[in-house]
Formats: C-alpha cells, structure tokens, sequence
C-alpha cells in the first residue's frame, strides 16, 4: 500500500473502511461500498484497510471495532462512523465534503 497519509490528503473526499476478514458486518458493508463507489466514480476514493494486517495504523487511528468509517477532505477527518451504514447516509455524507 503506498503512503497512507498521501492517500488522504488529496484534495477529493476518500473514505477509508477499517475491517476484518472475521467480521460479518464488514462482509455486508461490501456490496453497499461498491455500490457508492460505482454512483460517485471519480468524486470518492474509497480504500479499505484490513486491521489485522495494519495493527500499528489501526491503532494509530484509534480503531476500536470493525467496521470503522473515516472520511477524510485534503488530510482532516471530517467524519467517522462504526459499525454499519447505510448507501444512503455515505453517499450524503460523501455529496457534503465534495
């Protein structure tokens, strides 16, 4: 993975998605990430993150539980988010930063 901090510091909203291969709502969240994804293209960046291989950035974020949602604008959080959510609350959430 290159330089997270670089990935989050560019100028359109990027959605980081902390999960675990273990976690059944991770697996439900998928098909709901993809599907923003594919309604914004170009306006989001969404990358996921797998907590048990990136423990030191998983705590250096302070991720307590999968799934956590951070959006980041140009490097600041601007909104963060644990468990489940639905398409409809990310892509206003999304819409809101861009």
């Amino acid at each position: 993975m290159s330089n997270f901090s670089e990935i989050i510091n560019q100028e359109k909203p990027v959605l980081v998605d902390f999960f675990a291969e273990w976690c059944g709502p991770c697996k439900m969240m998928s098909p709901i990430l993809k599907e923003v994804k594919d309604e914004l293209g170009e306006k989001v960046s969404i990358i996921k993150i797998d907590v048990d291989k990136n423990q030191a950035l998983a705590s250096k974020y302070q991720v307590r539980g999968v799934p956590t949602f951070v959006l980041y604008k140009a490097g600041k959080q601007v909104w963060r988010q644990s468990g489940m959510v639905q398409k409809g609350e990310i892509l206003s959430i999304i819409n809101s930063f861009s």
